[in-house]
């Protein structure tokens, strides 16, 4: 049995973040002019940024994920890389990155963030960490995780599991909520997420195939047709660019 989704399926198996994050946002931006959203892949945060500033700005550097992009009539989608933000100066009141400041050239970033900040413009870079799944089914998974598609996730991605503990971050903290994203979700859906990383990819690359396939055999006397909840923990560094 084959549990390979399509890639164009990113946009759908992608977790999308509450609402509550946007609101923890909105209590600390001096305005709501104009935000950015870098790395914005599909535009699940993009998207919801739009319900709250009168303009929004998602860059991600891949053409195929823009044109995928939620679209909405307050977002400008351009592809763009965040060493080089396609935005003008001193016009950010938010500087996003969700699930994605782990893969940037920080200090150049961190460049182009002073360069396009408003006054007193907030910088939230989001990260959520390991799925949590019912206690029954975190042993297998849990092994999935670490032994078979651990070798195929870069260097990097430690900053996820640690919940971005390491990473550079040179503005004022703000504290930030706690915030779980929640799923309740089926077996395929489950699967149709795991087909969207990067570490799958990459095993499906170096020939190793079945891994998911393997999981998803696995999982299947437990988790059986029925929806069970699933979780990651968000983590938010937010700061005040100066």
């Amino acid at each position: 049995m084959s549990w390979f989704e399509n890639g164009d399926d990113y946009a759908a198996h992608r977790p999308t973040y509450p609402t509550g994050l946007v609101d923890a946002l909105l209590a600390v931006v001096p305005t709501t002019d104009l935000a950015v959203d870098v790395g914005c892949g599909t535009g699940q945060l993009t998207a919801m940024l739009s319900s709250a500033f009168d303009t929004v700005i998602g860059l991600d550097p891949s053409e195929d994920q823009i044109r995928h992009a939620q679209p909405a009539a307050n977002i400008d989608y351009r592809v763009g890389t965040a060493d080089r933000l396609d935005v003008e100066d001193s016009a950010a009141s938010l500087i996003t990155v969700a699930q994605a400041a782990h893969w940037f050239d920080l200090p150049a970033f961190y460049r182009e963030v002073r360069r396009i900040a408003a006054a007193d413009a907030i910088i939230a870079l989001i990260t959520y960490g390991v799925v949590v799944l019912d206690d029954d089914l975190t042993a297998r998974f849990s092994r999935f995780y670490r032994a078979e598609i651990g070798p195929y996730w870069p260097p990097e991605r430690c900053h996820v599991d640690n919940a971005y503990a390491d990473l550079d971050f040179p503005f004022p903290r703000i504290e930030a909520p706690s915030v779980v994203i929640e799923r309740s979700w089926t077996l395929a859906d489950f699967v149709g997420y795991l087909n969207t990383w990067s570490a799958v990819r990459r095993a499906r690359e170096a020939g190793v195939t079945d891994l998911v396939d393997r999981l998803a055999t696995d999982l299947q006397p437990q988790w059986g047709a029925q929806r069970r909840p699933v979780r990651w923990p968000v983590t938010i560094l937010l700061g005040q660019i100066l």
